[in-house]
């Protein structure tokens, strides 16, 4: 399936669905709170210019979309490389890799930690793994967040690793930018409007570092790849897709922040005086932006 432009786009689960040129995205259910709340995920394939195949990220794969994968990649044979960019996307990469061995996986640190059945190739930690498919394919870590131990688990979700297709001008993220499409009655009930767009709740809590800089790190990353990268389109794993116009609405939304970004800032000053102020590169703070030379 394919699109024209419209805001936003509704797509149906389980479905490869074309967003640009050599760009598709499958939709599926991630439910939360006992079942009671579906925040959705996703999974993007990119088609390079030699033919072959990016995965990012994995969903729980019906007969249907297995059967469209195997169409578009010649059962898989074309999968040049799955890649993991969100730490916290794990539970459907071993049934992945069950499908498709073949190909090279590259994850976070904590896929490469905890999902040890997987032969990871590399660790998108490494500057030199996310340059091997530049520059049609790039990928950025945010800075100002922690990416390789994010701490507590059960609530610092924030970081993934973006992936811009310049071809397609598509944008890939997980959980650091959410997208409304249609958002459920309970997602309604705390603010999340259809097409609206907002950062992670947990950039209010831990998924910032609690530096006074941090803040102004994370919202300066984002100004540079506003600047760097003119996508059109925007996959988001919670929970739409908006094709066309995505740029400004990113935009958009880092101006919005900045009373946010100001009151983190100046929140975290408090919290640290000049005798118990953070080292420079304390543990867990050991991603700094993107630095690759």
């Amino acid at each position: 399936m394919s699109a024209s432009k419209s805001e936003p786009v509704h797509i149906e689960k389980n479905v490869l669905f074309e967003i640009a040129t050599n760009f598709w995205n499958i939709r599926a259910s991630f439910k939360v709170l006992v079942g009671l709340l579906d925040v959705g995920t996703h999974m993007s394939l990119i088609r390079l210019n030699n033919g072959k195949f990016l995965v990012i990220d994995t969903v729980p794969l019906t007969d249907h979309t297995q059967t469209e994968i195997n169409h578009l990649t010649d059962n898989g044979k074309n999968i040049e490389a799955v890649i993991a960019v969100h730490p916290f996307h794990t539970l459907a990469f071993p049934a992945f890799y069950e499908a498709f061995p073949n190909a090279k996986y590259y994850g976070t640190p904590r896929h490469l930690r905890r999902l040890t059945q997987i032969p990871w190739a590399g660790s998108l930690e490494d500057c030199q793994t996310r340059k091997i498919w530049e520059p049609e394919v790039e990928l950025r870590i945010p800075a100002g967040a922690e990416f390789v131990n994010p701490l507590p688990e059960t609530s610092n979700h924030f970081v993934s690793v973006f992936v811009f297709h310049r071809p397609s001008r598509t944008l890939h993220v997980d959980d650091t930018i959410a997208y409304g499409d249609h958002p459920s009655f309970l997602l309604k009930l705390i603010g999340f409007k259809h097409g609206s767009m907002a950062f992670h709740p947990s950039i209010k809590g831990p998924g910032l570092h609690s530096t006074p800089e941090a803040p102004f790190e994370f919202r300066n990353w984002m100004k540079t790849i506003l600047n760097d990268w003119p996508f059109d389109n925007i996959c988001c794993a919670h929970n739409g897709v908006k094709i066309g116009g995505a740029h400004d609405q990113v935009i958009e939304l880092v101006n919005l922040a900045e009373p946010l970004f100001n009151k983190l800032s100046e929140k975290n000053r408090k919290k640290h005086s000049s005798h118990d102020a953070p080292a420079a590169n304390p543990t867990n703070m050991n991603v700094s932006g993107d630095e690759c030379g």
